[in-house]
């Protein structure tokens, strides 16, 4: 099993942050223009307050550079937090296990973003390359919140 964690402050408040990172089109833009994943349209303006807990929601596929499927994620959060975090153990095509944790803590001035990724390969020989693949990805997600939200 591999994990990492990352973390950025943010010069919004926590609210703003959750309302913006609990969407699909939040993630699709802090993917953006690296990849993109899919989801049924009734999704689109889904919060994840919305999303059944313990079972799939949906099939989302990843699309690099918005065209390529190189993953699928089923979709299941296990635990949500409005306004605070969630905790999401997916099924995924490459990953026999993938727990993705993003909560928020309030700062003075704005809040701090957390991401923390477990996941174990199906196909152990990938896992260190598969590590530095998720870092860069959620290193380029972090990046795009800054950006968006200003830094602390």
């Amino acid at each position: 099993m591999l994990s990492f964690t990352i973390s950025s402050a943010l010069a919004a408040p926590r609210d703003a942050v959750w309302a913006r990172v609990a969407t699909m089109a939040g993630v699709n833009d802090e993917l953006a223009p690296l990849a993109r994943m899919t989801h049924p349209r009734e999704a689109a303006a889904q919060s994840l307050e919305q999303v059944p807990l313990g079972q799939p929601a949906f099939r989302s596929w990843v699309l690099l550079f918005g065209v390529l499927p190189v993953e699928y994620d089923d979709l299941t959060m296990v635990q949500i937090e409005p306004g605070r975090g969630f905790r999401e153990e997916s099924p995924l095509l490459t990953q026999r296990l993938w727990i993705h944790e993003r909560w928020l803590e309030d700062l003075p001035g704005g809040c701090r973003l957390t991401d923390r990724l477990t996941f174990e390969p199906r196909l152990a020989l990938l896992g260190p390359l598969q590590q530095i693949v998720f870092r860069f990805f959620f290193g380029h997600r972090h990046r795009r919140l800054r950006r968006r939200f200003g830094r602390l």
